[in-house]
């Protein structure tokens, strides 16, 4: 079980790592804050005055890329932890 661990910690960081690229790529790729809400420009169509109207949608930010990034580090990191250690000690024969 030890020797599987580190492999599947790193598999998982991997996959959480182009998981979270690929979803923020897809949701609009904002390099800002997270939005809940997304300003429109509009035009009127009668005095031709441009407007502002927000459309419900979220679009995800750079704080959800780094967070997801900063997990796949943490769980890149922790599979160090389960190294097979290697003795120093020589056996001696008498």
């Amino acid at each position: 079980m030890v020797k599987s661990l580190p492999l599947a910690l790193r598999a998982t960081a991997a996959l959480l790592l182009a998981g979270v690229v690929i979803w923020w790529a897809l949701g609009g790729a904002h390099r800002g804050w997270s939005m809940n809400r997304v300003p429109v420009n509009k035009t009127d169509e009668i005095t031709g005055i441009a407007f502002v109207e927000y459309e419900d949608r979220f679009v995800p930010g750079l704080e959800m890329l780094g967070g997801g990034a900063g997990a796949a580090v943490l769980l890149f990191g922790l599979s160090f932890l389960f190294r097979k250690s290697h003795s120093t000690l020589k056996p001696t024969n008498s």
